[in-house]
């Protein structure tokens, strides 16, 4: 036997594990990486397996190992994030099969080229945490360098923070209680090193235990604390706001038949029937989801009136809608609210537009169309507003896609005690984006520390309290009402809610920081 055989075959098992990922060349190291970013995504919504990160991640690390230069490491990085985004974003392409003669030409552009786009912050994240001597340098600062990276896609460009390495912690409500104190980007912080960290085991002394323990401590530590913070909490729907009960309409009308003009007054009709059909004398407000009113509320009268006749004494109904100016024509995504005289008594214009979906970035370079129904873009409102309505506590209304948003989702200066997020998954069908959509609207529920109402048009919606706890939950493609009381506020304002990102940011900073004295004291 060879020297070098038999020093292989004397070699400890995770150490060789490791080496044959670093060793790995071609095609194979490419697809290994691929496989892997997909891999990961099982940790998500709606799957939830969480050990899926304790697995993808590792290898990751030890992957690194095998990097020959910041072009290989950035490569090994881009090839794991796209299988990333292309595996946890898949749903995006369904979007446009729903008009397929139109859009389906876009869809290669969707599934793979948002993909190939995102891999460039993983592939950022990857050169950074290639300079690290051992596993346990590597993870530590690919950790740093991902949430980095998270945080940057967060913000860049209008941003786009879903799929977050922290919503592998949604599937627990112990873990997710950890977003009150340092928000979704701490959670993925404390996530992704406590998976990375595992590489360790390939490490040699005293590297491979402080790895491990340390990986153990950051999973144990979050759960233990949002177990306790759970157990002083009251019981699931027993903290409600006195005299306000809410009716959440799910009509289940397909994205295809919604804006149709033959079927608009069916549409309207089904709206009505399940407004009125059955509900409880407590049932103060009736909600309905995004655009639910496919017609010009302010301007429709009749249509208007109709709406009122279903309105509870004294209370309202809240439904998204179009809004519309004249001269020069501009139109925006908005909120209404009509009381049982058919007055609008508050309305709110949706702030953070969803690209090439509600407008076209740089229009005049790129003459296509968007995709949602029209050929006018979308206007954007002021942000974030805190909005009063008879009978009902402040609330901070959320359209669709603006809920996806650290930090973004109210008024800091004007707190409300509960969010109303109206949204229409309608175009993604029984895929995991409505799931995802959801999980993060729970994110923003534990942040804030208060209540989030959601309706959607065809599913899912949801009560969810300000623990995150689900109340009250209507499927994908049900038809149907939740009769609910509203979730009062408990508890004082989180430590997220009093700082938002700024403890995140100073935590980030600050293991940079002991990251790079580390390096410099082996050095």
């Amino acid at each position: 036997m060879s020297d070098a055989a038999a020093a292989a075959v004397r070699k400890p098992l995770m150490p060789a594990v490791a080496d044959w990922f670093a060793a790995l060349t071609g095609w194979r190291r490419r697809g290994i990486a691929f496989f892997g970013g997909a891999v990961a995504t099982l940790a998500l919504p709606p799957a939830h397996v969480l050990p899926a990160i304790y697995l993808a991640f590792p290898i990751f690390v030890w992957m690194l190992a095998g990097a020959r230069g910041w072009r290989s490491a950035f490569g090994l990085g881009w090839w794991f994030g796209f299988g990333f985004f292309a595996a946890g974003l898949y749903w995006i392409g369904n979007a446009l099969l729903i008009f397929a003669g139109k859009h389906a030409w876009m869809i290669p552009f969707a599934s793979l080229g948002l993909p190939a786009f995102l891999a460039i912050f993983t592939g950022a994240a990857a050169v950074a945490a290639s300079f690290g001597r051992s596993h346990l340098d590597r993870a530590l600062a690919l950790s740093i360098a991902w949430v980095g990276a998270e945080w940057l896609r967060g913000h860049i460009l209008t941003g786009f923070p879903w799929n977050l390495a922290g919503h592998s912690w949604v599937g627990s409500d112990a873990l997710l209680q950890t977003a009150a104190v340092v928000g979704i980007y701490g959670v993925s912080l404390i996530a992704i090193a406590s998976a990375c960290l595992l590489a360790a085991l390939a490490d040699s002394g005293s590297r491979r235990w402080i790895g491990c323990v340390a990986a153990v401590v950051l999973l144990a530590g979050p759960w233990t604390g949002g177990m306790a913070r759970l157990a002083a909490a009251p019981p699931p729907g027993e903290a409600v706001v006195p005299g306000v009960g809410l009716r959440l309409v799910q009509a289940g009308i397909p994205q295809q038949e919604k804006w149709r003009r033959s079927l608009r007054q069916r549409n309207l009709d089904l709206h009505l029937q399940l407004s009125r059909d059955n509900r409880p004398d407590w049932v103060t407000h009736i909600i309905w989801p995004e655009n639910a009113a496919t017609f010009f509320v302010e301007n429709q009268q009749l249509e208007r009136t109709a709406v009122a006749s279903v309105v509870p004494p004294g209370g309202l109904v809240i439904t998204g809608a179009p809004r519309r100016e004249m001269n020069p024509l501009r139109l925006w995504n908005s909120m209404f609210a009509i009381d049982g005289s058919g007055a609008v008594v508050g309305q709110y214009d949706k702030a953070h537009l969803v690209p090439f979906g509600e407008y076209v970035p740089l229009r005049s370079l790129l003459p296509i169309a968007k995709i949602t129904q029209g050929a006018v873009d979308y206007s954007a409102g002021p942000g974030p507003q805190t909005v009063r309505l008879p009978g009902l506590p402040a609330m901070s209304p959320l359209i669709c896609y603006e809920v996806i948003f650290p930090g973004a989702v109210l008024n800091r200066a004007d707190r409300p005690a509960w969010l109303l997020n109206l949204t229409n998954d309608a175009w993604y069908g029984l895929t995991a984006g409505p799931y995802q959509h959801l999980a993060i609207a729970r994110v923003r529920a534990v942040e804030e520390g208060m209540p989030l109402i959601r309706s959607a048009n065809t599913g899912i919606s949801a009560v969810v309290d300000s623990y995150g706890r689900v109340l009250a939950r209507l499927g994908l493609r049900e038809k149907g009402v939740l009769d609910v009381r509203l979730p009062a506020v408990v508890g004082q304002k989180t430590l997220y809610g009093r700082y938002y990102d700024m403890l995140f940011l100073a935590i980030w900073m600050l293991a940079c920081v002991v990251l790079v004295f580390l390096r410099r004291l082996r050095s």
